[in-house]
């Protein structure tokens, strides 16, 4: 991989930059309309959540990446990472809740201290699916995280990890040179310990995201596609394969403007609206926890800090009753998640 990689400065590296460049210009009066009136329009305003069935942790931003695409503007130099205490915070949440799905994301969060040490807790606690969301070149990245494949094992955790696409030369553009050449052998050490193989009960799951400025083709067409090339040239094999829509957020925003596509790519996610897809919005079952113990109703608002409607916004001091009656934030960004198919952390939504 690139030792070189290192982060860019954003066009809008401010949180409440981006969201100001959202609200205007194209969304302007006489503008596209903003989502809150397509979401009255179709009778879905506002907002309102299901209960927290999906707890998504974002264990810091430091990765050993740094991907063109990253919402989250991981790299190596990020020095955010959760505490112990907040880390405590979140078992408790899950001891006290009907939580069974837990998220666990980053950066590469297999780089935090403390990474396997919440596994086996929550785990211990009775969450059957403990997801981890792998960059896979982490598992070649260091002799520390060598037998990362044989403790997910241990753990049955759920492996999801990003694979732009089945060659070489459009990955490496995405996600950094030689990145491609190590996600196979990562992906070639955890089909060695079970994953991805028929009736293992190891799920690895790959996702995809475009490498430009449109919308994501069919999912299951998509799947297919990946599974034959891999298979045919590495013999590798996997489960399922998510599409996600790349939101006009941080490193994607910067992207999209310095590319002069942003208008039109807000134009296309807006003329794609898909009604059908609001229903299922991960925002309605999730909730997202920051490194530093924030909430917010997905890790996108995350992104542009815009947290959850409620008094008690910190893992810390959450009251559960108040925050299943809150309305969820949303903004000009969530039309990503409705557009076509429409789009989640697991995949699509129709």
């Amino acid at each position: 991989m690139d030792k070189t990689l290192h982060r860019k400065k954003h066009l809008f590296a401010q949180p409440e930059k981006q969201l100001a460049f959202l609200s205007n210009g194209i969304f302007a009066p006489g503008g596209l309309p903003s989502f809150a009136t397509k979401l009255t329009e179709t009778q879905n305003h506002p907002l309102q959540p299901k209960g927290i069935e999906i707890l998504q942790v974002n264990l810091g931003y430091k990765c050993n990446q740094v991907c063109a695409h990253c919402h989250v503007d991981a790299g190596p130099d990020r020095k955010e990472m959760m505490t112990k205490e907040t880390l405590n915070h979140c078992l408790d949440l899950i001891k006290k809740t009907p939580i069974k799905k837990v998220d666990l994301t980053g950066g590469a969060p297999e780089m935090h201290p403390h990474f396997r040490w919440f596994v086996t807790q929550a785990k211990a606690l009775g969450v059957e699916d403990l997801m981890v969301r792998s960059n896979l070149t982490i598992l070649t990245a260091h002799k520390k995280y060598a037998d990362l494949p044989d403790f997910f094992k241990d753990n049955q955790v759920h492996i999801i990890s990003s694979l732009p696409y089945y060659k070489k030369d459009k990955t490496d553009r995405q996600r950094g040179n030689g990145v491609f050449d190590q996600s196979i052998v990562a992906l070639k050490k955890l089909n060695a310990v079970g994953y991805g193989k028929e009736k293992s009960g190891l799920l690895l799951d790959l996702v995809y995201n475009p490498a430009g400025a449109f919308l994501p083709g069919n999912q299951t067409a998509l799947e297919q596609d990946f599974k034959k090339e891999l298979h045919d040239a590495f013999q590798i094999e996997f489960n399922h394969l998510f599409t996600i829509t790349n939101l006009p957020i941080s490193r994607f925003l910067d992207y999209l403007i310095a590319s002069e596509n942003y208008e039109r790519y807000m134009t296309n996610l807006v003329e794609a609206f898909n009604p059908a897809a609001v229903s299922g919005l991960m925002c309605t079952n999730t909730l997202s926890v920051r490194w530093d113990g924030s909430l917010y109703d997905c890790d996108f608002n995350q992104m542009l800090d815009v947290k959850v409607q409620t008094e008690q916004s910190h893992i810390g001091n959450l009251d559960v009753t108040r925050l299943n009656q809150r309305s969820i934030a949303i903004h000009q960004h969530c039309y990503g998640c409705t557009a076509g198919a429409g789009s989640s952390c697991q995949g699509s939504l129709t």
